[in-house]
């Protein structure tokens, strides 16, 4: 797989990012949250459905063991996509590196990644 086609698969992922970010901007903003708490949840949270439920949390005075339980509940799904793309990973992808990758995992990736026939 080349960077091209990379990019080109990519395109509307992150068109679709665009929009779902915009959307959880807005509702944290309109929860009580600055601008910039809304960014760095971003930064840090890379799942919107972990994004939108920490804000719900938040927004509801929610404790921080409530906050964990449910991105661990919430996020629990991309163990089991990394596990299944690792295995169509290339085969020069060292364990350091497929970590690294695993981290990045999205629905919208794996949804993509997965319908290659060839490695990723």
């Amino acid at each position: 797989m080349t960077f091209k086609n990379g990019f080109k698969d990519g395109i509307a992922i992150g068109l679709g990012y665009l929009s779902v970010s915009f959307s959880f901007g807005i509702l944290a903003v309109s929860s009580g949250l600055y601008w910039w708490q809304a960014v760095l949840i971003s930064i840090v949270n890379l799942t919107s459905a972990g994004q939108v439920a920490g804000v719900g949390i938040m927004a509801a005075a929610g404790s921080a063991f409530e906050m964990a339980v449910s991105q661990l509940v919430i996020n629990l799904r991309y163990s089991l996509m990394s596990i299944s793309l690792s295995q169509k990973a290339d085969k020069t992808l060292n364990t350091p590196a497929r970590l690294l990758t695993a981290t990045f995992i999205t629905d919208e990736i794996f949804g993509v990644a997965s319908g290659k026939d060839e490695a990723v």
